[in-house]
């Protein structure tokens, strides 16, 4: 517990600023309050034009009760996959994942008769009992980091694994960043693409025009990107509160992924539990862990 505690600060600490890119909360536009065109009112289940057709439609969500006696399903949560260099800190190694250890993590995974699932799956696993594959795994990527599209991708389709990828959209196009073909080729590809926020401001401090820079502009620049709708959220840091719950649900969002924190007890489906996978973990060490914590 005090090693994932450590890896937790860890995270929130380096996710504060994007260094390559000199990123920071004074580049939210003045223009920031524009309207939102989409509905304010609509719920998760009357959304429309849904193009994926994974999803399993819930006129009723059960009691929060049902939902977390429902077995848990491993969810990783990656950041950088790529080598480390001199500059990189000790603590920073535990969560910059190096492209043979991610290699090492995927065959172990696959050796060990895991299956992948999509956030659609789980949802309609927790909502409707849908049932889900023999050891069912999510994997699900924070921030847009390129390596996560040009090393992480490519060793998981050797496999036949999907994941889930939040995106940070102030970062799509710069350097070390997915461009927007590529968000767009991962979602042809039968990956699930989420938001992340625009600039990975903590949801905690959201008031008044911060939902809809934060939420609605990159919720609606994601939709056009893969003509798809965006139900999927992953909170900055992991961070959440119940206040932002109201405002996922208006917008559409089914669910919302937090790091490791006890879900709550009345909305369980809007803070999902995730597990940061340190870069020092080889697979016999991530096997352990899976089978202890889930």
């Amino acid at each position: 517990m005090k090693l994932l505690t450590c890896f937790l600060i860890v995270f929130m600490f380096s996710c504060q600023s994007l260094p390559e890119n000199n990123m920071s909360a004074s580049l939210i536009p003045a223009t920031s309050t524009a309207s939102f065109t989409g509905s304010t009112d609509a719920v998760p289940n009357e959304r429309k034009s849904v193009t994926d057709e994974s999803v399993v439609p819930v006129t009723t969500i059960p009691g929060a009760s049902v939902i977390l006696a429902k077995k848990q399903v491993p969810i990783l949560c990656y950041h950088q996959i790529r080598d480390w260099k001199p500059t990189d800190s000790k603590i920073s190694k535990e969560y910059i994942v190096p492209p043979a250890a991610f290699a090492t993590q995927m065959r172990m995974l696959a050796d060990s008769g895991y299956h992948t699932i999509t956030p659609d799956q789980l949802y309609a696993y927790l909502t409707s009992g849908a049932a889900l594959p023999s050891k069912p795994i999510m994997l699900s990527f924070d921030d847009t980091d390129l390596d996560q599209y040009t090393v992480g991708y490519p060793e998981m389709k050797k496999y036949g694994f999907k994941g889930v990828f939040f995106i940070m959209t102030v970062s799509l196009g710069r350097p070390h960043y997915m461009s927007r073909e590529q968000v767009r080729t991962l979602s042809d590809e039968g990956n699930t693409i989420g938001s992340h926020t625009w600039d990975h401001h903590n949801v905690k401090k959201y008031a008044g025009s911060d939902w809809i820079t934060q939420l609605d502009k990159p919720t609606r620049q994601l939709e056009q990107i893969t003509g798809k709708n965006i139900r999927y959220f992953a909170y900055p840091f992991g961070l959440w509160n119940t206040a932002a719950f109201p405002e996922l649900k208006k917008r559409g969002f089914v669910a919302a992924f937090q790091l490791n924190e006890k879900p709550d007890q009345t909305d369980p489906l809007y803070c999902i539990r995730r597990i940061i996978v340190p870069g020092t973990w080889n697979g016999s060490a991530l096997n352990q862990w899976i089978r202890r914590d889930f």
